[in-house]
């Protein structure tokens, strides 16, 4: 994977690639959409409100997997000084940024029908707005420092202590009394949600993370060029 710390190396497959992603993400969401709102049945108990799930639960699958990757990228960037890993992390970002603030906006509407409140200080709850304010804290980082390379060790340094959000909001439910359902899709025992809830689930989840991986590459592309573009004014500047 070093090669591919060539920019250039990079921009050339990432241009490859990114038609592709755009396709079967397209293509997961309209089969991931029609399964979630039309074939799949209401639940018992639930009724309708359960076709949030397939929207809140990739979001909130997909915030930790988002930290996850960010504080995997900004270690490499922090230990092997890898030319594109502190890309990858600052690309990812956002994106993480936004299926927390779905995850978060999402499960207040499926909330309120099945809590009674749009609001509660639930313990997963808590913990994933606490995710959501890591996100928005590493991107400050990057916004107000000017120098990269200070930016880059500084937000890197956040990412990773942080990532130890990640295991408190998969066992908050284990850990504490919430109004959250233990784990019903990963569990070692195999998943207890029914096949026709679970199958427009897992399309969703799979949808969401080809998006992930889409925008993630036209992100770092866009950074890429807004580097080059920097240089190129500086270079003429000096001259």
């Amino acid at each position: 994977m070093w090669k591919f710390a060539n920019p250039r190396l990079f921009l050339d497959l990432s241009e490859r690639l990114i038609p592709w992603l755009a396709a079967i993400t397209g293509l997961l969401f309209a089969v991931g959409l029609y399964m979630s709102l039309i074939s799949s049945p209401p639940d018992y108990q639930q009724g309708d409100s359960v076709r949030i799930m397939y929207v809140h639960v990739p979001a909130a699958w997909m915030a930790l997997f988002c930290y996850v990757s960010m504080a995997g990228a900004s270690f490499v960037g922090l230990v092997w000084r890898h030319a594109l890993a502190d890309l990858a992390a600052k690309a990812t970002a956002p994106i993480g940024a936004c299926f927390t603030f779905l995850a978060l906006f999402s499960g207040s509407f499926w909330g309120k029908p099945m809590w009674g409140d749009w609001w509660v200080w639930d313990a997963r709850v808590t913990s994933v707005l606490i995710l959501f304010f890591l996100y928005l804290g590493y991107m400050a980082l990057w916004e107000t420092i000017e120098d990269h390379a200070r930016a880059a060790r500084a937000a890197a340094v956040l990412a990773i202590v942080g990532v130890i959000m990640v295991p408190i909001i998969k066992f908050s439910v284990d850990w504490w009394e919430t109004l959250h359902q233990p784990a019903s899709v990963l569990r070692f025992d195999g998943p207890t949600i029914h096949a026709s809830l679970l199958w427009p689930l897992l399309v969703m989840a799979l949808a969401f993370t080809f998006f992930y991986f889409t925008v993630l590459l036209l992100r770092m592309r866009t950074e890429i060029i807004r580097q080059r573009i920097r240089a190129l004014r500086l270079a003429v500047v000096e001259e």
